[in-house]
């Protein structure tokens, strides 16, 4: 299917590192297409794409933004996509929904290696994509576009191909040459560049740089190849269709240049993106979506708005949707283009468009929708999470409301999650750092008036015995009529590390009869709950071997008192210690910084680094693998991030349990003292 094989609405994935300059390239854009009188700015806080509180606050993306727009009679959605690691969640899913990603860099070559994950999620997804190398306005700029080129080649899988030069006065650049038609233009404030005649000073750089760009292109067509073999000069039809042929089938990536604040090449950008991004047939195939007549739209936003209730944005990629029709058993109860916070009502949506449906209560992001069922389509996995807070809140009778508050923004996000730690009785928000987190509790606030309290969450300790020893356990109590009498002797021995909790009976005699053998189970299994160090025991075996009972006074309730009374003499002569959970954590960081990431873990207490491997799929870079307490864990993605350059990443999961002794036991001990047991 051609990509350009049905003239529809698209969209274009706004991506790159925080503080590429995102959102201004995408004011810009919208400027230039007319959508705007004037452009806002980050500084001020009056963007289309920052129109939270949060990304105000910040002055950073924090969600992805969308704006609708028309340039040269072709639709387009635009997304402004956020640039911190921590909210990737919301750029994949925006990705898995574009047609094309514009992919913006800084002029400075040491940041190139920053912009390595997202490059590695668009080829391994195969979304077309061009770069723009932004901010070209600084001064000595000029000079740097290709160190800029050769280190952004070196993170990118698929070849990069400039598509224009510079022209230069001095260290400023005031215009480019097009290599596909060698026109020269230059920037104008305010409007299109003006064409003017090519510079002779610039004609042995064009040449070179354009039989560059042919070479590349022909590595993908032979009847272009021949041709350049020939020494036959290609038409400029046949140059512009391999380019966009090559695009939109992610074999190669085009490199443009410019200045989201000042204007400067985003016209250029612009009608780069009409004349090379596939339209949603293409998009959608490339998706595995199968072609047919019905409906079928698909979620990749989920937004819960003051005043609106919730949003389900979606994009058509069959039929069309109107409002009050109905999808997978919902009714949709508006149709709505965005722009920004925006939403602006319509009857109906077609192929290609994205908009906001309301009110699809039971529709989830990711889903697909036809009239009558939802459709499971491919869609990434949720990030694993790196940061957790412990949250309470600060007003009785608001934990309802908190339980709610936290379900939406995780439905808005699947890179939070929320867990109801039975054992400490904590409410736990995990996310994927500070930031994310400290967006998540300023949502709580601002759109649910929840004001919460939040810490590290309690590291789950356990305990264990590392002596034998035989207890007495006796309950007795008269209160006229039936009292209450059991007695019983256990063995109490320690087990092999992870080998659980075992009882046995090896009663002889009848001294106690078998209906009170599970009540002495349960008084074991009750006390193991909270040991004497103050933590649930693991890994032991206890065994009944003796006892007494009494006709009318013993009971259920007795023997599992005794049992309990039995258990405290076992605390105190088996020597009991404290276990501490050891996590499994593979480290993900580029090879350079692979000592780092070593250093890292063996400068935590008990951390121990296995080795290190080639990471599958990744073109230099490693996989550190070691253990580390996860009391020492709460901060390892802030150090990470902080000496990578933002770029590395762990995945982690409980590994086993080991003995915590010394002063740093006695710590752990002394702080749960001050605790209350769990009920």
């Amino acid at each position: 299917m051609s990509g350009n094989s049905q003239s529809t609405p698209r969209v274009a994935a706004i991506v790159g590192p925080y503080l590429s300059g995102k959102t201004s390239l995408m004011e810009s854009l919208l400027f230039v297409a007319g959508a705007l009188p004037r452009k806002g700015s980050v500084k001020e806080g009056n963007t289309v794409g920052d129109a939270s509180m949060e990304a105000k606050a910040r002055q950073m993306s924090v969600e992805s933004s969308l704006a609708a727009c028309t340039y040269q009679n072709q639709v387009w959605t635009l997304i402004d996509c956020p640039g911190s690691v921590e909210f990737g969640q919301e750029t994949a899913h925006a990705l898995m929904a574009a047609d094309i990603a514009v992919v913006v860099v800084d002029p400075d070559p040491g940041r190139a290696l920053m912009v390595a994950p997202t490059l590695k999620f668009l080829d391994d997804h195969k979304v077309p994509h061009v770069l723009f190398i932004n901010k070209m306005e600084a001064a000595g700029s000029a000079g740097k576009i290709k160190d800029v080129l050769n280190a952004l080649q070196v993170v990118s899988e698929r070849p990069l191909v400039l598509v224009e030069i510079p022209i230069r006065e001095g260290d400023q650049i005031t215009g480019y040459v097009d290599l596909i038609s060698e026109h020269a233009y230059k920037y104008e404030a305010g409007k299109d560049a003006d064409l003017i005649q090519l510079p002779e000073s610039v004609l042995p750089e064009e040449h070179e740089a354009r039989q560059l760009m042919l070479e590349k292109l022909a590595d993908f067509d032979d009847h272009l190849m021949e041709e350049l073999l020939s020494d036959v000069a290609p038409p400029l039809e046949e140059v512009a269709e391999d380019l966009a042929k090559d695009v939109q089938d992610d074999l190669l990536v085009p490199v443009f240049f410019g200045s989201a604040d000042k204007d400067a090449g985003v016209r250029r950008l612009f009608q780069a993106l009409c004349d090379e991004a596939p339209h949603a047939p293409a998009t959608a195939a490339r998706l595995g979506i199968p072609e047919g007549k019905e409906t079928l739209v698909q979620v990749f936003k989920t937004v819960h708005a003051q005043h609106v209730g919730k949003l389900s944005i979606s994009r058509v990629w069959r039929g069309e949707v109107a409002d009050g029709s109905s999808l997978a058993g919902s009714r949709v109860s508006g149709v709505n283009r965005l722009f920004g916070s925006q939403q602006i009502k319509q009857q109906k949506a077609t192929v290609g468009e994205v908009v906001a449906l309301g009110r699809m209560d039971d529709v989830h992001t990711s889903e697909g929708l036809t009239p009558t069922a939802k459709v499971g389509l491919a869609w990434p996995e949720p990030l694993q999470p790196m940061l957790a807070l412990s949250l309470h809140t600060t007003k009785s009778g608001d934990d309802v409301k908190l339980s709610l508050a936290l379900q939406r923004l995780c439905e808005e996000d699947a890179s939070l999650k929320v867990e109801q730690n039975a054992e400490t009785q904590e409410r736990i928000l995990w996310g994927q750092g500070e930031v994310h987190l400290k967006c998540a509790l300023d949502r709580l606030k601002s759109r649910f008036g929840l004001d919460v309290e939040h810490h590290p969450p309690m590291v789950p300790y356990r305990e264990t015995f590392t002596k034998p020893a035989k207890v007495h356990g006796r309950h007795k109590h008269q209160t006229g009529g039936h009292g209450q009498f059991g007695d019983v002797w256990l063995e109490v021995k320690p087990r092999g590390r992870g080998e659980g909790f075992e009882f046995e009976e090896k009663i002889v005699g009848g001294v106690v009869p078998k209906n009170f053998f599970g009540a002495v189970e349960h008084g074991i299994v009750d006390w193991m709950k909270r040991g004497p160090l103050g933590f649930p025991v693991v890994d032991i075996y206890v065994a009944l071997v003796d006892g007494s009972y009494h006709t009318v006074d013993s009971s259920d309730m007795a023997f599992k008192t005794a049992a309990r009374i039995g258990m405290n003499e076992a605390g105190a002569v088996c020597h009991p210690v404290l276990l501490e959970p050891i996590c499994e954590v593979h480290i993900c960081v580029p090879s350079e910084f692979t000592p780092k990431a070593q250093r890292l873990v063996t400068g935590r207490r008990g951390g121990q680094v296995l080795g290190f491997d080639a990471r599958a799929g990744w073109n230099g870079w490693d996989v550190v693998s070691a253990y580390i307490p996860q009391a020492e864990m709460g901060d390892v993605v802030v150090e990470l991030r902080s000496l990578t350059m933002g770029v590395g990443s762990f995945t982690w999961a409980f590994h086993h349990l080991q003995e915590l002794v010394g002063r740093d036991a006695d710590k752990v001990v002394e702080a749960r003292k001050q605790t209350k047991a769990p009920a």
